[in-house]
This record gives structure tokens, C-alpha cells and sequence, in this order.
């Protein structure tokens, strides 16, 4: 062992050239180049599942409440929690994923219901509308 280390001494093993340090120093700034990117997208892509879930969510919550009441109900536009329903009938409130925006539609006395919910964060920037009259999702707040 002794002898090994001496012998490295003598050499003057000193380590990796700076070309070598340079050349994996550009390999990882060209991966970083491609990874970030698509990393950002992804996280818009999980926003917009979000906006997706809660608007199913609140569309269900709607279903049950016309089928109790045979109307849609009234609902305020919101962030954080919606809640559907009056006192003293039973009241629900569905608690919405962080940054998503509610805003009702001025349609609930025609038969039918239609709402938008978005979120600055993701990649539809005017959000995704659930539209009862339409078959549900649309990419738009063409509703409202």
C-alpha cells in the first residue's frame, strides 16, 4: 500500500486535465438545456389535471344536487372552497386544489349548467369550462 502511494508521488498523478473537467461541465449544461423544459411542461400538465379533477368534481356535486332538487343550484365564484346548496337544505362544499379558480355560470336557470374553472399556473390560460349542454370538458371559457 505504501509502496503504491509512493509511486503515485513520484509520477505526479495530479488528477483530471482541465479539458476533461470542461468537456463533462458541457455535457451537463446540454442535459440540464433539454431536462428543465420538459420538467416545466410537466408541471403545467399536472395543473391542468388538477383544473380536469375538480371540474368533474363539481359537476358530480351539481348532478346530486339536481337530482335532490330537480334545479341546478346558485353558486359564487371562488377560490380555495365552493359551496353548493343553501341553509336549510344540506349544504356541500367542495374544496378545490390550490390556485384553481372558480367562476358559475349565468346559464343554471335554463336547464343546463356551465362553469369555468382555472388556474394562472397552467397551460390553457383562460381554463377549461365544464359545459352540461355541450358533453362536459371543453378547453375554453366559452360559457361564461
Amino acid at each position: 500500500m505504501i509502496a503504491r502511494v509512493r509511486k503515485s508521488i513520484d509520477e505526479k498523478d495530479q488528477g483530471f486535465t482541465l479539458i476533461e473537467l470542461l468537456v463533462v461541465i458541457i455535457i451537463i449544461g446540454i442535459l440540464s438545456a433539454i431536462a428543465i423544459p420538459v420538467f416545466l411542461n410537466q408541471r403545467k400538465k399536472a395543473v391542468d389535471a388538477s383544473v380536469k379533477s375538480d371540474l368533474r368534481t363539481v359537476a358530480n356535486e351539481f348532478e346530486t344536487y339536481f337530482t335532490d332538487k330537480q334545479v341546478y343550484p346558485t353558486v359564487a365564484a371562488g377560490t380555495g372552497s365552493i359551496t353548493i346548496g343553501a341553509a336549510p337544505d344540506p349544504v356541500t362544499t367542495v374544496k378545490l386544489s390550490p390556485g384553481n379558480i372558480f367562476t358559475p355560470s349565468t346559464t343554471a336557470a335554463t336547464g343546463t349548467f356551465c362553469f369555468v374553472i382555472s388556474n394562472p399556473n397552467g397551460t390553457a390560460t383562460t381554463g377549461f369550462a365544464y359545459d352540461s349542454d355541450d358533453g362536459g370538458v371543453q378547453k375554453d371559457d366559452s360559457c361564461v
